[in-house]
């Protein structure tokens, strides 16, 4: 199985925690699967409880259209940084991506990252 390690200097090292508001995305692993891509995504949040907290992540190709999401169902409160997995169909040809972290009162604000393809 083949896996892209990709950790985020982002926030001063991989797994720090948030430092704003906003969720931000600090590691992203891919692994091949069937016919998709399981992206095992970290996001650290300043969550507070159910008024705030990072409620999905979005895999979008560099065109910006939206190729997958995870939606977070809960906060990570006490879990910081948190990792969740989703497995998306990127379409035959794309290389590259972007993975974005979706807060629930600030939207998209925080660091995003880039990620090669395998």
């Amino acid at each position: 199985m083949l896996t892209f390690v990709v950790c985020a200097v982002v926030l001063a090292a991989c797994g720090a925690e948030a430092t704003s508001g906003c969720a931000d995305v600090v590691g992203v692993e891919v692994f091949l699967v069937g016919e998709g891509l399981q992206f095992d995504v970290t996001v650290a949040s300043a969550d507070t409880g159910w008024e705030k907290y990072a409620d999905r992540w979005e895999v979008r190709d560099p065109d910006g259209t939206v190729l997958g999401a995870r939606e977070l169902a809960h906060p990570h409160v006490d879990e910081q940084p948190f990792t969740r997995s989703e497995t998306v169909e990127v379409p035959l040809g794309t290389d590259r991506v972007e993975v974005f972290a979706h807060d629930s009162v600030e939207g998209f604000c925080g660091a995003s990252m880039a990620v090669a393809l395998p």
